[in-house]
């Protein structure tokens, strides 16, 4: 009864000005599995990097969910305009969020949450200071969406966080609890990692079922 995306990805704009290799329109890639933006009712933005957040213009029916703390962070924090974070920012992405706001389709998250039946937003800090990850109930048990809570497969079976990490300590804890959460570590999926286009079965041309 609903389309849920995970993340915004990033539009054609910013794609051309960062000279994308290899750049694929979202909006094109969820035609290919014969979902049009207009119809995405539900978009759980992870993280507010640009490369997470910058295609959240695209998506025009849609609710977004945010944590409180990550949103927060990013708009109204000194701290995030500092070049060391503000090189991860996108202002475009912040304006539009901040222009729907009052129309209630920006949902500001405090901590885990269940948004639709079987679908669970799980407050995961660590890369930044309110990243979450989603969890969803399939026909093989509960997987997790970790974001960048580990860029890679590696990442997870080592134990070794990623580059980027705002909060060690946090990252730890995050870590741990969605190991947990997960039926199987096999379901357990990170946010940048090639293999999640090579080692699953195609759906559509550029898109993998993961489970």
């Amino acid at each position: 009864d609903h389309v849920v995306v995970v993340d915004a990805g990033v539009a054609p704009a910013m794609a051309h000005e960062k000279n994308l290799a290899g750049y694929v329109n979202p909006i094109d890639l969820l035609a290919g599995i014969g979902v049009k933006a207009e119809h995405v009712d539900h978009l759980v933005l992870t993280h507010l990097h640009w490369d997470h957040a910058n295609g959240v213009t695209q998506f025009p029916n849609a609710k977004f969910y945010v944590q409180k703390d990550e949103y927060r962070f990013w708009t109204s924090n000194p701290l995030a305009k500092r070049p060391v974070i503000k090189q991860h920012a996108d202002d475009t992405a912040y304006a539009y969020l901040a222009s729907i706001e009052a129309s209630g389709r920006l949902i500001l998250l405090d901590g885990d949450q269940d948004i639709l039946p079987g679908v669970s937003c799980l407050s995961a800090p660590g890369h930044t200071i309110g990243l979450q990850a989603v969890a969803a109930d399939t026909a093989k048990g509960r997987a997790v969406l970790g974001s960048d809570c580990a860029h890679t497969f590696v990442n997870y079976a080592q134990e070794w966080p990623s580059a980027l990490i705002f909060d060690l300590p946090a990252w730890i804890a995050s870590f741990d609890k969605l190991k947990k959460h997960v039926s199987d570590p096999a379901l357990l999926f990170p946010g940048h990692d090639i293999l999640m286009s090579r080692n699953f079965p195609q759906a559509a041309e550029n898109v993998t079922r993961l489970v």
